[in-house]
């Protein structure tokens, strides 16, 4: 199927067709249009009906087709949302009508995104399914942070922890003294409204109060911010800072690269010099 008006890149034979009757999970990254796989770019393009969460940038919907309907089945914590389970029996529905379905979930659809959850229904009713991976915030969100994700001096490992559960809590299940000891670099996920406690508890575990944090909000887009702090004053720092949510949490030496590399700002300030000139 030919997309009109669209690069050849997206028209190319390689790159499969969303079908009649398919659902495509699909990671739309973090924030940034221009971390939108090729393949997510082709899903919007042909989907009749995109289903997207609330973590979604409303630049990537303008990628969806011209005449496709557009659902919003977002999901924040502590704000009224969509039923999971409704989600799953809505794009069964949409997919039962013969319609091409995206499925469009902010990152990718599963780390922390419950794409996974979505998948299993899809597969227990029979309806044929695509996961199409993207971009998710703790590589895509920390890179335009000025943090590398790994790196030789800074050690050999990277763990990814979600900050709350569905519930809204802390994870009741973390090993803390494992995590402490485990990885150099912890990024978390959702974890600004617990960023206190998630601190007191690396910190019982043995991490050190002096060590760098940075908390990312709004990776990957315009209003992003980033404030570099420590894990002793970090709960403090962000709340001081009013940073909003979405927002990753970055804990180990990793952070110290930013004062080099933090080139998205620069970016920004060359742009804003630009248009005073």
């Amino acid at each position: 199927m030919k997309i009109p008006n669209d690069p050849p890149a997206l028209n190319a034979p390689a790159l499969a067709d969303l079908e009649p009757g398919w659902v495509w999970l699909t990671g739309a990254g973090p924030g940034d249009p221009g971390l939108l796989t090729l393949l997510a770019a082709r899903a919007l393009a042909q989907a009749d009906v995109v289903v997207y969460d609330a973590l979604v940038d409303p630049r990537i919907l303008s990628f969806a087709r011209d005449g496709a309907e557009l659902i919003l089945a977002g999901k924040r914590g502590g704000r009224p949302s969509a039923n999971q389970d409704d989600i799953s029996r809505t794009l069964i529905e949409l997919a039962a009508r013969d319609l091409r379905v995206a499925r469009l979930k902010g990152g990718d659809p599963c780390l922390f995104g419950r794409g996974g959850e979505e998948a299993l229904a899809l597969a227990r009713a029979g309806v044929p399914f695509r996961i199409v991976p993207g971009v998710t915030a703790g590589i895509g969100g920390l890179a335009y942070a000025g943090i590398p994700a790994t790196h030789r001096d800074a050690g050999a490992a990277i763990t990814f922890i979600t900050g709350h559960t569905a519930g809204g809590d802390v994870p009741g299940d973390l090993d803390w003294a494992a995590l402490a000891r485990g990885a150099p670099a912890l990024v978390f996920y959702m974890a600004l409204g617990h960023l206190g406690r998630i601190a007191a508890e690396l910190m019982t575990a043995g991490r050190a109060g002096n060590e760098p944090v940075a908390v990312i909000s709004k990776a990957t887009t315009p209003e992003q911010k980033v404030l570099v702090t420590t894990l002793a004053e970090a709960e403090q720092a962000a709340s001081a800072a009013r940073l909003a949510p979405p927002a990753l949490v970055v804990v180990g030496a990793i952070v110290r690269f930013r004062d080099e590399l933090a080139w998205f700002e620069k970016i920004a300030q060359h742009i804003e010099a630009d248009s005073g000139s």
